[in-house]
């Protein structure tokens, strides 16, 4: 008798406390597995605007990932928008919703922002903005982490004002990144403020070619057929549509870089791509530094240690040119 009460007493606690138990619903752009949840773990929302874009932002993706793991203390929860504006600031709001600790936001758009910032300034959750900016006040986020877009336009213009010097004439045509991104935004900027002081540089086309390979082939190809071999000059912000426009151009029978070639300027400069560049095909390409992961890791162990991080945190970038870069440069980088 005594076993058969034990027994029914152990049933019924167990019962009680099922009941008692609240269960976890799926809210906002992602949440944990029941029963996972960690609350000795800073749980950060990483909203990124599209995880496999290009190779660059694949490596992104993964170093905030690596940095940012259960290991180190972190629960992180990622957010792709796919390129969706509308669709990002709705996955913000969900983290804000979510009541995690941190949210991280590689912007789609630079527009669009400051009433869900407000409301994750109400819920008092810093917001770490990396890689690309945002026009919005500043006081609606912590801080910005990444590299200077128009300071990456600028080196590759100051190439191509050696590679045209003394007059000889520049027939440019320029793939664009997703129209919008602040990356877009500063490498365009610096471009056409360099057409505007250069009288014998011409932008014979402009078009986005949206990050991706494929697109800026079929757009080179068109362009091939309308200008031909009036070009001499190709301006693609990321090193995958530097590949599609150089693809392009040899299937056309045209020669892409080295001294004679059309002139090939590219950004990121992903180890596959400097292999190029070594290899002549692109003159010049502009480091974008995509591991950035340590360094929001860094900012927020700051900031729960009771510190205050700068508002800006830059990374150094440098060039890489067809005519000095070696083997052992590029097996040294870590992407």
């Amino acid at each position: 008798m005594k076993k058969f009460l034990v027994v029914f007493f152990v049933v019924a606690l167990t019962i009680s406390l099922c009941a008692c138990t609240p269960q976890t619903s799926g809210s906002g752009p992602s949440t944990a597995p029941e029963g996972t949840q960690n609350n000795s773990l800073i749980r950060v929302g990483f909203a990124q605007c599209k995880a496999d874009e290009s190779d660059w932002r694949k490596a992104n993706t993964k170093s905030v990932q690596d940095a940012l793991s259960r290991e180190n203390g972190f629960d992180l929860i990622l957010a792709d928008s796919n390129n969706d504006a509308a669709k990002q600031v709705s996955d913000v709001q969900g983290f804000i919703d979510q009541e995690v600790d941190y949210i991280i936001i590689a912007a789609v758009n630079e527009d669009g922002w400051d009433t869900v910032l407000g409301n994750a300034q109400k819920a008092g959750i810093p917001v770490i903005l990396m890689d690309r900016t945002i026009n919005a006040s500043e006081d609606l986020y912590t801080c910005w982490l990444g590299g200077g877009f128009y300071d990456e336009g600028v080196k590759a213009t100051d190439w191509m004002a050696k590679r045209f010097a003394n007059g000889k004439q520049a027939n440019i045509v320029h793939l664009q990144g997703q129209l919008g991104a602040s990356a877009q935004v500063g490498r365009t900027q610096a471009l056409e403020d360099a057409i505007g002081a250069n009288s014998n540089w011409k932008l014979l086309a402009q078009q986005t070619g949206e990050w991706s390979t494929d697109t800026a082939k079929e757009i080179m190809a068109s362009w091939i057929q309308q200008y031909g071999a009036e070009i001499n000059c190709v301006y693609a912000e990321n090193d995958n549509m530097a590949d599609g426009a150089i693809q392009a151009l040899e299937e056309a029978g045209m020669t892409a870089g080295g001294d004679e070639g059309v002139a090939i300027i590219s950004f990121d400069a992903n180890r596959a791509y400097l292999q190029m560049t070594l290899e002549g095909k692109i003159n010049c390409n502009v480091e974008c530094n995509p591991l950035l992961g340590p360094g929001v890791a860094a900012i927020i162990k700051k900031i729960e240690s009771g510190g205050q991080p700068n508002k800006k945190e830059s990374v150094e970038e440098t060039a890489f040119y067809y005519d000095t870069i070696t083997q052992e440069i590029i097996d040294a980088r870590p992407y």
